[in-house]
């Protein structure tokens, strides 16, 4: 029979630290329902009354099936566990779960808190009981639990033993500084489970300031432990916390852990893995990363043309799981690397069938591979590389056609005195013989070139309403003023999709306005794909 490992997500509480995140009311909902609907078995919420934000999202549950963690520390020393007020708060808040943080390391308790070691033990046993007397399952994390094992192993035992023996029902074993090694983790681990608190109790927290904190919580669930806490996407404070998006699908998928235990996201949940943790990054408004394990946009993608070959003939040549399982995609990138294969099987992918001897499929080839010697990246430029591959099939349809556009940069003083920069765009665009002339200002020649262009389409105006620049990168190909400019745009709508287009030039508006233009007609081309779609259900 396989053993249960319960998931703890601390990314409303630890996760908050990282620099630069700082979650409102709303987002924390938000959030705490996409945990729970993924699946998690605890969703740790924060920290009530340490601010304003966490005590007014602890005034009511945001989990159904997720327990609901409130998290503080232990009694203070010298007050009773009745008399605490930051207790009171923790207990009082619409949690199922009280999550203490107590110190477990001798030399914390004598710099950190200033009591002696019996009063530190005496502490996390009170605040334990109180926690059980109010209804709540009780958590105790022990913080810097492996550097104080290192110094005096018997006193963290102690508190650790102390936590157990008052009813809690984890004893979280923290890295707190992110310094140890996986070896260290077993033997430590192993050592505790000899001195009478079964794995079945144990959970690991782990930090990556050595990058190892998924390697460290596996190294501790082979040991014996069976709660494994972290946060989505691997944020935390200095170097992050331990990535739950990494730990889960390996826990699931890969054969020496699923053989031996089970976890509590389904199959079906897992596949929306990939989403979830993209979802997440839009939540916090930075774009996600690429290469990341399992649901990077670049996890299960192949540039040599040699591996684009063998995957078309069997995907686990050069797969380490197949990207649904975690709901992301086989990616055969082209590039002046890629053969035939790569082409083919990334147009069979957008559904433009072509024949191996098709001409057209050579042309194509030369002339991605002309264009990036030129500056053109086709492999970061997905919806680009589609409409060029259309038009050279003969397959985009002529939606607009720009006749002339114009910036102009206007350097002043406004009227209180102060200098000012204006920047103008005038595009002058073609609808269906009707010439539309649109005007105006952005914070720069880029942006108000971007509205201009999107200010009046004629009849395809409504269709790109929801379209959306989400980011813009721009490389200098060559030194000197006169330089090849290479310019990257992601673009977004309302359905969630995303979409990078390229434009290269010796004028980065130039280059912007190309990647611009393609982004506008990938869209309006991609809404009659799906309209064909429905139109076929």
């Amino acid at each position: 029979m396989k053993e249960r490992i319960y998931l703890y997500d601390t990314t409303l509480r630890d996760g908050q630290q990282t620099p630069g995140i700082d979650f409102s009311v709303e987002d924390k909902i938000t959030i705490a329902h996409m945990l729970d609907e993924f699946g998690l078995d605890y969703v740790e919420g924060g920290y009530p009354g340490a601010n304003p934000t966490d005590t007014e999202f602890f005034r009511k549950k945001h989990t159904s099936g997720s327990k609901f963690a409130a998290f503080g520390m232990t009694k203070r020393v010298g007050v009773s566990a009745s008399n605490d007020p930051g207790l009171a708060l923790i207990l009082q808040s619409a949690s199922d779960v009280a999550c203490f943080v107590a110190k477990s390391s001798q030399y914390q308790v004598r710099v950190a808190l200033g009591c002696t070691d019996e009063e530190n033990l005496e502490a996390i046993r009170q605040t334990v009981e109180a926690a059980l007397a109010a209804g709540k399952e009780a958590i105790i994390d022990c913080e810097h639990f492996f550097d104080g094992f290192k110094a005096n192993s018997d006193y963290t035992l102690a508190c650790a033993r102390t936590a157990f023996e008052a009813g809690a029902r984890w004893i979280v074993l923290c890295d707190t500084n992110g310094g140890t090694q996986p070896a260290e983790i077993r033997q430590i681990v192993g050592k505790v489970i000899e001195a009478g608190i079964p794995g079945s109790h144990l959970g690991i927290h782990a930090h990556d300031d050595t990058g190892q904190a998924v390697a460290n919580s596996l190294a501790a669930v082979e040991e014996g432990v069976r709660q494994v806490q972290g946060t989505l996407n691997g944020i935390g404070e200095r170097c992050g916390n331990a990535n739950l998006v990494t730990l889960i699908p390996t826990l699931a998928l890969k054969p020496v852990y699923a053989d031996r235990f089970e976890i509590g996201v389904t199959p079906e949940r897992l596949a929306t893995i990939t989403h979830l943790s993209r979802s997440f990054d839009e939540l916090l408004n930075r774009a996600p990363n690429m290469q990341a394990a399992y649901v990077g946009a670049s996890a299960f993608a192949t540039k040599a043309g040699i591996h684009a070959s063998a995957l078309a003939k069997e995907p686990s040549t050069y797969e380490h799981v197949e990207p649904e399982s975690i709901g992301n995609r086989r990616k055969v990138m082209v590039s002046d690397q890629g053969g035939k294969a790569n082409f083919i099987v990334e147009l069979k992918r957008r559904g433009i069938a072509v024949l191996r001897d098709d001409p057209r499929l050579d042309q194509l080839i030369a002339l991605v591979k002309e264009r990036e010697a030129q500056g053109y990246a086709y492999e970061g430029a997905d919806a680009s590389f589609e409409l060029l591959s259309r038009r050279t099939l003969g397959i985009v349809p002529d939606f607009f056609k720009v006749e002339s556009f114009r910036c102009m940069v206007e350097r002043r003083f406004d009227a209180n005195g102060q200098i000012k920069t204006v920047s103008e765009a005038i595009v002058r665009i073609v609808v269906e013989g009707q010439v539309h002339m649109s005007v105006a200002e952005g914070h720069g020649p880029v942006n108000a070139l971007d509205l201009a262009l999107r200010k009046d389409l004629g009849r395809y105006q409504e269709e790109i309403e929801d379209l959306e620049l989400v980011d813009y990168k721009v490389r200098i190909l060559n030194g000197g003023t006169e330089a090849i400019t290479r310019v990257l745009i992601e673009s977004q709508d309302g359905s969630g999709a995303r979409w990078w287009t390229v434009g290269v030039s010796d004028n980065v508006i130039d280059a912007s306005f190309q990647a611009l233009m393609d982004s506008i007609v990938f869209k309006l081309m991609k809404n009659r794909e799906l309209a064909g779609q429905v139109a076929a259900e």
